[in-house]
């Protein structure tokens, strides 16, 4: 198989293809979680965009674990799953805060620019609000980025960060 320049297929290389397309497989499951149980807690509960992100967030974020481990990665070893956990939930709470603080800010960002925009799905009743759904897009992309980079190079590699922090706290 022929190299190309910046590109290998050695597993611990940033740039792996076969890496990024399971990765992002198992980013676009996320995506729908998130999109879905967003769209639908502010449809049939009182709470604010910003709520409806966090419920999504944790709910995608809880099977992103998983998917990601057994996927991604590929890295199906149970006695490095805590170490593995420590690490996952501290990339999670930075996606967090791009994800839905980032896209809170860029929805009244775009809404005090644009203004509200909104369309009719097709044979639908449903709207959907064209700011919320790009400004969350938007920043779910700068997430995937961040995630996909850290999870690869952090949270599925022995780094010794985990030794580290139980010599601190312990």
């Amino acid at each position: 198989m022929r190299e190309e320049p910046g590109f290998s297929e050695a597993k611990d290389d940033l740039i792996n293809i076969r890496d990024i397309i399971a990765y992002f497989l198992v980013a676009a499951t996320g995506v729908v979680i998130q999109l879905l149980v967003g769209s639908l807690s502010q449809e049939w509960f009182p709470v604010t965009f910003k709520e409806s992100l966090i419920l999504g967030y944790v709910m995608a974020s809880i099977s992103g674990f998983f998917l990601t481990k057994l996927f991604a990665f590929s890295n199906k070893s149970p006695n490095k799953s805590r170490r593995e956990m420590v690490k996952f939930t501290m990339v999670t709470l930075l996606s967090f805060a791009i994800t839905v603080y980032g896209s809170d800010a860029l929805f009244n960002i775009s809404e005090s620019i644009f203004g509200l925009h909104t369309i009719l799905l097709p044979f639908s009743v449903k709207t959907i609000n064209v700011n919320k759904l790009l400004s969350q897009l938007c920043c779910m992309g700068i997430s995937f980025i961040s995630n996909y980079t850290l999870h690869k190079k952090f949270t599925f590699q022995n780094t010794g960060f985990y030794e580290r922090l139980k010599k601190l706290l312990f």
